[in-house]
């Protein structure tokens, strides 16, 4: 039957959590994005039917793009950390499904309530070990006509590529510094990775001030790629709606023996 597994992974090490006899929120959102009953066919093979007697034949292979966004209800509590951990702080989930990647992403964050900016300034501050990344994503922003503003150490590795951005202090350097210019709203999106404790609490109040602003926050670089290819795409302009059916059209399978 379905089974809700958890992991940790630390290198090349793997460690199982628990293993729930159960489905979890992925199974409807899988059932939904490969077009097959996933907890109907669980049952009847828990009921002794065999997949290939059920017509499952292989793995569904989807040619759309299906991705699942948490939705988070930080807004409803004043001085809430929005920084994530193990524990479970989601109220919800939404989905997007498009032909792209970059589409799918971009349809799956405006329906978690997130606004995509279309232009301005991208604000960005990372780790060390992400550098060589964010110059990457200061590229493509570059690219669409967006304006760079990075503080020292962020800003001196995209001047070594040749990236032109505008330094800002930072929150313990005094102001004027980035939590003041996203609340002027100055800033569109944030690209900010951090690691360790004291950097973790340093950035609280830019996370918090992106709360309040309704700003964007991307805390990897792989999203901050993301963010960029669903601005590119212009994901949400002229928005049009297909069912699940059209969707799954051709990929469906039906458990039989109802």
């Amino acid at each position: 039957g379905l089974m809700n597994v958890q992991y940790a992974v630390k290198g090349d090490r793997v460690f199982v959590i628990e293993v729930n006899p159960r489905a979890s929120r992925t199974v409807p959102f899988v059932s939904k994005a490969t077009g097959r009953p996933l907890a109907k066919i669980a049952l009847r093979a828990m009921l002794g039917r065999s997949l290939a007697e059920l017509g499952v034949a292989d793995a569904a292979r989807p040619a759309h793009m299906s991705v699942k966004e948490s939705v988070f209800p930080f807004a409803k509590f004043p001085g809430v950390d929005t920084q994530l951990g193990p524990e479970m702080r989601s109220t919800g989930e939404v989905m997007g499904i498009a032909t792209t990647l970059a589409e799918a992403f971009g349809k799956a964050q405006i329906a978690a309530g997130v606004r995509l900016p279309r232009s301005g300034n991208v604000f960005i501050s990372v780790k060390d070990s992400d550098k060589p990344g964010a110059c990457e994503v200061a590229r493509r922003f570059v690219q669409m006509g967006w304006g760079i503003v990075a503080t020292g150490g962020t800003a001196d590795a995209f001047a070594k590529q040749g990236i032109q951005a505008t330094r800002v202090k930072k929150v313990r350097e005094g102001s004027p510094h980035i939590v003041d210019m996203v609340h002027e709203g100055r800033i569109a999106l944030v690209v900010n990775t951090t690691i360790g404790v004291k950097s973790i609490r340093d950035s609280y109040s830019i996370r918090r001030q992106t709360l309040l602003s309704n700003v964007p926050i991307c805390t990897t670089i792989a999203g901050a790629l993301a963010y960029a290819d669903a601005i590119q795409a212009e994901v949400g302009v002229e928005p049009t709606v297909r069912s699940l059916q059209e969707w799954n059209r051709g990929n469906t399978q039906q458990a039989t023996g109802d």
